[in-house]
């Protein structure tokens, strides 16, 4: 993955990861890296080519997110986007203020087709703009190649110096062609070759697991999700019998899934592992008592499954390596990837404990976006059956349970999820919704069932379409499907007297609720 590489520099945009997904779609391997990496360690990676990503800030501002001139003296293609463009205009000597029409949404844009960036675009194209802040005057040695009726330029480009910067979003499914856009940055500006597929990944990671490991003992974190079961796959293809998994129940589940977990891992599945349940569960409800903070309730799951492990280990003997499904998204979203926000932690990776009693975690997955932890899922010859089934976070139902978590809710909201979810298939739409899943409120109403007054609680259902899990739009499950779903879950589940179908695409909301 080092012989050709793209480096996404962020700015705090939303879209950063986004951005790295698409060039990854062209073959090419991306990384993403804080505006305050040194520049010295950007130069070292040798990349082919630079995108810088939006961000909230104005960059005339005192305190702005900024960059050093000598980024656009290195030799190597810069690509700004929104942000990004009106920093590279800024820095280099042009002009960039408040626009006196601010663009939101999707735009018509004209391009210049001589320019390689909008070879085999459109001469008229849709993108999404979004931006209070315009380029009122570009930087000295840029040539204007795009504008629309309120922005006079929406792109320029240095041709020579390699610097381009287009201020709407390319990245985003919006911008139509904005997928064409990005590859030719990759391909006829930075001269990538597209050498970043799946087949060659796996081959490499499972040799580099062998070298790494050696004749230690791993011991693998293995939840039953799509991560974790490609990485216990990759791990079992390694080292073989050198691997214990631990599967840890802690009771956050969804209906029947622990047992689920065990017919396809344990001794009676397909696979050769040393499979180890852990029934876990009063264990995970006592520390969750009387917690309602999101934040803490990931870190409290994420440090009560490694000290489960560091256990299970020492029943094993010595273990020298833990593995654990960690994806890019997860990486990126704890803060650990690039200068966006920290949206969440996640239980492996920003809800690690200071201490770990193993010499190494290894995170084989790590560089993977969910889409390509599926594809690495095939390539291992994984049933397609495990590898698109429906996503689940590590914390489980503890963030699908807004508030507290006690058994009594964990109850109700296994058994309304497995309702929906039965009815979605009934209906036929478990093939066409990216994920869909029933969350338990922290709102109690009153209602009225069999002529007596209750006072429970409140049940959201979720459903959204997305391809990459980054962005996602609601899906629009007819209404008829909602309705058998309500009754069902009010009429079966002790404890609800409300449904909700929520309609927040993402962002600005997330897909959990927590």
């Amino acid at each position: 993955m080092n012989k050709e590489k793209i480096v996404v520099i962020d700015f705090g945009g939303q879209y950063n990861q986004l951005v790295a997904r698409r060039v990854r779609e062209c073959h090419v391997y991306c990384e993403i890296y804080s505006y305050k990496t040194d520049l010295a360690q950007i130069r070292a990676m040798n990349p082919k080519g630079i995108i810088l990503t939006g961000g909230p800030d104005s960059c005339y501002a005192k305190g702005a997110a900024s960059c050093k001139k000598e980024l656009f003296e290195m030799g190597i293609p810069v690509l700004g986007l929104c942000y990004g463009a009106q920093l590279m205009m800024h820095v280099l000597g042009g002009c960039v203020c408040k626009a006196p029409v601010r663009e939101y949404g999707k735009i018509e844009v004209t391009v210049d087709k001589t320019s390689s960036l909008f070879s085999n675009v459109s001469e008229k194209t849709i993108c999404w703009m979004s931006h209070n802040d315009y380029i009122e005057e570009k930087a000295p040695g840029f040539r204007v190649t795009a504008h629309t009726m309120d922005c006079p330029i929406a792109a320029a480009e240095w041709k020579e110096k390699g610097l381009f910067a287009i201020q709407f979003h390319p990245e985003v499914l919006h911008t139509q062609e904005g997928f064409q856009m990005l590859h030719n940055f990759v391909y006829q500006v930075c001269g990538c070759l597209g050498e970043w597929k799946m087949d060659a990944f796996t081959e490499t990671s499972i040799k580099a697991i062998r070298e790494k490991v050696g004749s230690g003992k791993v011991l693998c974190a293995l939840s039953g999700g799509v991560d974790s079961s490609v990485a216990a796959v990759m791990l079992s293809k390694a080292v073989g019998g050198q691997l214990t998994c631990v599967f840890v129940d802690h009771g956050l589940l969804r209906k029947n899934e622990g047992d689920e977990v065990e017919a396809v891992f344990g001794p009676s599945g397909p696979y050769d592992l040393n499979f180890v349940r852990v029934n876990a569960q009063e264990r995970f409800y006592s520390r969750l008592k009387g917690v309602e903070e999101p934040e803490e309730k990931r870190k409290i799951i994420g440090e009560e499954f490694i000290r489960v492990f560091e256990e299970e280990a020492k029943k094993i003997g010595a273990v020298d390596f833990l593995v654990q499904g960690t994806i890019y998204p997860d990486v990126v979203e704890s803060g650990l990837g690039g200068e966006s926000a920290v949206i969440k932690s996640h239980h492996n990776v920003g809800g690690l404990p200071d201490y770990v009693d193993f010499k190494e975690i290894i995170e084989p997955l790590r560089d993977l976006f969910k889409d390509e932890v599926r594809q690495v899922g095939l390539e291992l010859g994984i049933p397609e059956k495990l590898v698109f089934r429906q996503p689940f976070p590590g914390p489980g139902l503890g963030i699908r349970i807004v508030g507290e978590v006690t058994g009594e809710k964990v109850a109700m909201v296994q058994e309304a999820d497995a309702i929906y979810r039965e009815e979605i298939a009934k209906a036929g739409l478990d093939k066409t919704i990216g994920q869909y899943f029933a969350a338990l409120t922290n709102m109690r109403s009153v209602g009225v069932m069999g002529d007596e007054r209750t006072y429970d609680y409140a049940v959201a259902l979720r459903a959204v379409n997305t391809v990459d899990f980054m962005t996602a739009e609601v899906a629009e499950i007819p209404f008829a499907v909602l309705a058998r779903v309500m009754n069902r879950v009010i009429n079966e589940v002790k404890g609800i007297n409300r449904v909700f179908y929520d309609l927040t695409s993402k962002p600005p909301g997330t897909i959990e609720f927590e």
